[in-house]
């Protein structure tokens, strides 16, 4: 059991938990707050606690998630695309506000747990996005789980990062500036591109953004316990595997996607973190993964990356996409803008 649990869930990131301040304290009996709050209720408890397949509750919870993206007006135009390359294809589309820089560009890795979700579910962010830095943003559709194994989204991030540095919106071009950002899953995603990039000598983006971004596939992170009761989106998610030792849970990951929890593939705070682009990473103090970022910046700041977590207090996991209940959600934009303008990113 000790080889066992040193062989899959590796060094111990203990040292770099912090006592992190909150960056940006918020009311959590606000309007937006209730509003939030009772849409997670109602879309994430009540319908996890239901009856149906697992897969049954899967297909509806896509569904509920594509909603997000078709039942109201954005300001933008949504622009379908499909990345190649290598005789790889990967569906997507751009979100291109009036006027954005085709050669400014932001390749958004949408989030969903590695199995829900689309260029469509989180249009609210990609088109809040190219409306405030004015950059072409792309979002592939990286093949999903269970249909799929863990390592295809991986792959199909690689081949969208290698096209997106050669082809815009309009077609074949270089990129000028460049940004790889995504939420939840497709933060864990962003960060594991950002080392892959400087490891195979691809042109490095100039700027990392991560959103709520699950940075270890151990699971060893405090935050995943002691936030559990704050953390309403994630809930129902992790309710299943709480009373799961550590190391078991370790094994159970293993042998389901094939790969170690440890490998940097699917925990990039488990990676070497020196040599990256500029980094910065949004995490609410009250959501489970809240740790996974502050484990992330202590050790990318160790490792001589510039690299930076701001943080709010009472919000959900990925607030960015209540831009319609939460003020906090474009205060939360905004600074991501201010981040990308100093990195060149802001038309």
């Amino acid at each position: 059991m000790l080889f066992t649990k040193f062989a899959l869930m590796g060094e111990s990131l203990r040292k770099y938990d912090r006592d992190w301040p909150v960056t940006f304290e918020t009311d959590p009996n606000s309007d937006g707050a209730k509003a939030v709050k009772a849409y997670l209720e109602e879309n994430f408890l009540k319908p996890a606690g239901g009856g149906g397949s697992m897969m049954d509750k899967l297909r509806a919870k896509r569904e509920r998630f594509e909603s997000n993206g078709l039942n109201r007006e954005f300001g933008v135009e949504f622009r379908p695309d499909t990345a190649e390359f290598a005789g790889q294809r990967v569906a997507g589309e751009w979100a291109l506000a009036k006027g954005a820089n085709p050669d400014r560009r932001i390749l958004y890795i949408h989030g969903g747990a590695f199995t829900v979700g689309s260029a469509i579910s989180h249009r609210t962010i990609t088109s809040n996005l190219s409306q405030k830095t004015g950059c072409a943003v792309f979002a592939p559709n990286y093949r999903l789980m269970p249909e799929n194994s863990r390592l295809a989204s991986v792959e199909d991030c690689q081949y969208a990062y290698r096209w997106i540095v050669e082809n815009g919106p309009n077609g074949p071009g270089p990129v000028d500036k460049l940004a790889i950002m995504g939420d939840s899953a497709g933060g864990n995603l962003t960060l594991v591109m950002a080392q892959w990039a400087r490891d195979n000598k691809v042109r490095p983006a100039d700027a990392i953004v991560g959103l709520s971004a699950l940075t270890d596939s151990v699971y060893t992170s405090p935050s995943l316990r002691n936030n559990f009761e704050t953390d309403l989106m994630l809930q129902p998610l992790v309710r299943p595997v709480m009373k799961i030792p550590t190391p078991v849970l370790a094994w159970l990951s293993w042998s389901r996607l094939k790969v170690r929890p440890k490998d940097p593939v699917i925990s990039p705070v488990r990676g070497d973190l020196s040599g990256l682009p500029p980094t910065l990473l949004h995490a609410s103090a009250h959501e489970m993964v809240f740790d996974d970022s502050v484990r992330y910046v202590a050790k990318a700041q160790e490792s001589g990356s510039e690299a930076m977590l701001q943080s709010w207090s009472h919000l959900c996991h990925v607030w960015h996409i209540f831009d319609e209940m939460l003020p906090e959600a474009h205060q939360a934009l905004d600074e991501i803008t201010a981040f990308l303008g100093q990195q060149g990113l802001k038309a």
